[in-house]
């Protein structure tokens, strides 16, 4: 199967040969063109084409029509009718041009004859700066040269070189061939020895040779780059640092070049003879360098080699020197206490530096101490303490690497604002740019001569994301300005402060400042609005950082009166006065009010935060009173001033108060039981009848009083006697709303009552003896004022303190001379002693049983 393909192959690269060669044989099988004086000819020289037919390759149907035509390129040029045509050309450009024969039997029709293609070009110029080089003392010869113009033909270049002993070497290359290897090897033992080389360039208008090159073994040879290259310092001391390298053997001379990684330039030297070491004495320490070594075969001849590959090291660590830049700021916690807090430069200069800052070293102490308070070591560039507010202190702080530390920067804590005097004046801040402020300021008047230099402290306001949080620049006493850019971010808004240092004295003046600003993106958010002392406090929260779009100057307060059209009237605020809170007091009580906020910069306002609607509590104001009350007072004094109206309002009044309110009670004389039963003035009922027990089956009819008001129980009067020792006493009585309404306007008065029912008094005596067995006779006292509380029942009021009525035993000794009328008050007010009944009774109340006395009784 392989050989299958193999032959199948074979065939197939046969017939496409064939296939070429017919090709090539048929492309003027009608004719030939012909070119003289020849196909090469040089720039501006002319030539004659001839086209000519073929016998029998004429038009077959229109013999006498034939035409040839001679095109160049796609250009025709001539045309004739037979069977011949010759043309001269001139102007043709440098390279080659193509001319193309055809014949035309028909006006669309075109036969292909033969063509041709002419070259123009130039002879070759002498080639130039014929030089030759060896590379190493191994290498081979190479030479190179300019050729000169291109002579738009093929030129063939032929290098040789001829040396002692008749050697002669030569070797060929092609078109455009600018360099040639001989191949070779030039020894050093006849370093001395002359070489000469020559290229010539041919081509087929003529040929050209440079001028011959004549040099030796030295002269040629560039030694190969040094490499293996070392350093190191002798004790780990830049003082002295060795670079170590190999070389052929052959040089004599070496320069070497070095620089630091940061610089753009090199610093150059030469050694001679070095055999691969030379010594490095003004590195500086713990920096970066670049070395590069290049070689010499000879002091004044022979060409240098390339330089070697770099070697990039770093030099060793040594004590730092300088001082760091401090700076502090205080912040008073209580009256006893102070926080301070330092911070410094992140890092030292290089130069000042000489390694890596490996920690700082702060200590504290007071004045008048002799030991130190406190020693700390830290790797951060801040330091935060708290100290007593008395006496006097100093701070040190230092850096240290490796081999050491740098000397301390002293800093005495004092106020600085302390000195009013040294307070620089006009500070001021303006943009300059995207990342920069120019801050100015003008020197602190008499005080200036005492300025030892002034310190631009920055922070941002409002602190975001990994912001440091204080920076500061020192400047001249002569300065009154200065450039901050050193974290300075647009649309930031940042506290700078001045400050004129003289001794221990420093005074201070304060700005704020923002690199580029506009307005606000929204205002402030309003959180509570509430009265305090007659007055409105609104209360809002800061607008964020990212939102204030710079330096906030002004808040403003905004109110009107709800579902009002009228322009709101507003507050200002300085933003530094009342940063969240403020007081206004010229809203009405009793009025709703919508407001809100805003906020200012120095680009403009903000647009308008929430909206919250408040109304103030309280009275409104006393002249809203003053008038209704003193026309009400007129129509009053007109009304009074007229009898008829007075005594209409008496007896309406009369006719309002209720009944109980009466100076006078029912009599018991004008009682329907009196009129009933009456009593002669000898009459005497005997005791026993009077004060039998109830249950006496035996006892005259008596007296039913079913006519009860039901009200609630009174109360026992506050100021009753005491009772004397319990027993069983009687009740007291209780007069009817019905009795008191029907018989109070007709009594008597009380003594005529007695004068004409004498009688009574007996009977009044009778019922004021204590015991079944108490005699008329012995009634001689008056009548024992008893205080007594009322129970409702069915049929009238029961007393509620029978368990405290006198007992039977004790007669009554008052004089009937002696009893005095008195008043029945009532009270409407219930009873603070309410008992149950604790004896029982047919529910009947009869006046045998009844003792009542105005004493317990008030109105």
């Amino acid at each position: 199967m392989a050989h299958t393909v193999g032959g199948c192959s074979l065939a197939l690269i046969f017939i496409i040969v064939l296939l070429l060669v017919k090709a090539n044989i048929d492309a003027c099988k009608r004719g030939d063109v012909t070119v003289e004086p020849s196909h090469v000819i040089s720039l501006g020289s002319a030539v004659n084409i001839s086209c000519s037919l073929k016998p029998e390759q004429g038009c077959s149907q229109y013999p006498s029509f034939n035409m040839l035509i001679l095109y160049k390129f796609n250009r025709r040029i001539n045309f004739l009718h037979g069977h011949f045509l010759s043309s001269q050309v001139t102007g043709l450009p440098l390279g080659t041009t193509v001319f193309l024969c055809k014949l035309a039997c028909s006006k669309n029709k075109e036969l292909r004859i033969c063509g041709a293609e002419i070259s123009v070009g130039v002879v070759p110029e002498q080639p130039q700066n014929l030089s030759c080089i060896q590379k190493g003392a191994h290498g081979t010869v190479t030479c190179i040269w300019d050729r000169g113009r291109d002579t738009h033909l093929y030129t063939a270049y032929t290098l040789q070189l001829n040396g002692p002993k008749n050697l002669t070497w030569w070797k060929q290359c092609d078109h455009y061939c600018d360099h040639l290897d001989l191949g070779v090897n030039l020894t050093p033992e006849l370093p001395e020895s002359s070489y000469t080389a020559q290229v010539t360039a041919i081509n087929s208008l003529g040929s050209a040779s440079s001028l011959p090159s004549t040099f030796t073994f030295l002269d040629i040879v560039r030694p190969l780059p040094p490499w293996d290259i070392r350093f190191k310092c002798v004790n780990a001391s830049v003082n002295k640092c060795i670079l170590q390298w190999r070389d052929e053997g052959l040089v004599l001379l070496n320069r070497l070049r070095y620089r630091p990684n940061s610089s753009k330039s090199w610093k150059m030297v030469h050694a001679t003879n070095a055999k691969g070491r030379y010594d490095v004495l003004d590195l500086k320490p713990f920096t970066e360098y670049e070395f590069q070594i290049s070689s010499k075969l000879h002091l004044h001849k022979g060409i240098w080699s390339d330089w070697s590959e770099s070697l990039r090291t770093q030099t060793p660590e040594e004590e730092p020197t300088g001082t760091l830049d401090v700076w502090y700021m205080k912040k008073h916690i209580d009256y006893s206490r102070q926080q301070i807090s330092l911070f410094w430069k992140v890092s030292l200069h290089m130069s000042k530096a000489r390694g890596k800052i490996l920690h700082y070293r702060v200590t504290l102490q007071e004045v008048a101490g002799v030991k130190v308070t406190l020693q700390n070591i830290t790797e951060h560039t801040s330091w935060t303490w708290v100290i007593p507010r008395t006496g006097n202190w100093v701070v040190t702080v230092s850096a240290a690497n490796s081999k050491g530390s740098t000397l301390p920067t002293y800093i005495n804590i004092t106020d600085l604002c302390g000195a009013g005097l040294l307070a620089p004046r006009q500070v001021s801040a303006n943009s300059k740019g995207v990342d920069d402020i120019m801050v100015t300021w003008e020197h602190p008047g008499k005080a200036a001569p005492a300025v030892q230099e002034y310190v631009v402290e920055w922070r941002e306001l409002h602190p975001r994301g990994d912001t440091p949080p204080l920076n500061w620049l020192r400047s001249t006493p002569y300065n009154v300005s200065a450039l901050i850019s050193e974290n300075i971010k647009p649309y930031s808004c940042y506290e700078i402060n001045v400050y004129a240092l003289s001794g221990d004295q420093r005074g201070c003046s304060s700005t704020w400042g923002n690199s580029k600003h506009k307005a606000p993106r929204r205002g402030p958010y309003i959180n509570a609005i509430s009265e305090e002392k007659g007055s409105v406090l609104i209360s809002w929260n800061e607008i964020p950082a990212q939102e204030q779009m710079g330096c906030i100057l002004h808040y403003r307060i905004y109110w009107k009166e709800q579902d009002s059209n009228s322009q709101p009237q507003l507050c200002e605020i300085p933003y530094r006065v009342s940063p969240n809170s403020h007081s206004i007091d010229s809203l009405q009580p009793r009025v709703t009010y919508v407001l809100w906020m805003t906020a200012l910069t120095a680009a403009g306002e903000s647009p308008p935060g929430n909206k919250r609607e408040f109304c103030l509590p309280g009275k409104a104001s006393w002249s809203v009173f003053v008038a209704p009350s003193i026309c009400v007072a007129v129509v009053i004094v007109g009304i009074f001033s007229m009898r008829y109206f007075r005594q209409k309002v008496f007896v309406l009044l009369s006719a309002l108060r209720p009944q109980w309110c009466s100076k006078e009670i029912p009599d018991p004389a004008n009682s329907t039981w009196a009129k009933k039963y009456p009593i002669m003035e000898k009459t005497q009922l005997p005791s026993d009848r009077l004060l039998t027990d109830w249950s006496n089956p035996e006892e005259p009819e008596l007296l039913v009083i079913n006519e009860v008001l039901q009200v609630t129980p009174v109360f026992r009067h506050p100021h009753h006697p005491n009772w004397p020792d319990k027993g069983r006493g009687v009740q007291g009585h209780y007069t009817s709303e019905e009795d008191a309404a029907y018989s109070a306007p007709s009594l008597p008065p009380p003594k005529a009552l007695i004068a004409e029912t004498g009688q009574l008094v007996d009977l009044y005596k009778m019922l004021g003896s204590r015991g079944p067995d108490s005699k008329p006779e012995h009634l001689t006292s008056p009548l024992t004022v008893l205080s007594v509380d009322y129970l409702p029942t069915h049929e009238g009021y029961l007393p509620s303190n029978i368990e405290y009525l006198p007992s039977h035993e004790d007669p009554v000794t008052d004089s009937l001379e002696e009893l005095e009328p008195q008043h029945i008050c009532l009270s409407v007010f219930p009873s603070s002693s309410l008992h149950p009944l604790t004896f029982s009774c047919d529910k009947k109340l009869t006046l045998d049983r009844l003792k009542m006395g105005c004493s317990s009784l008030m109105l």
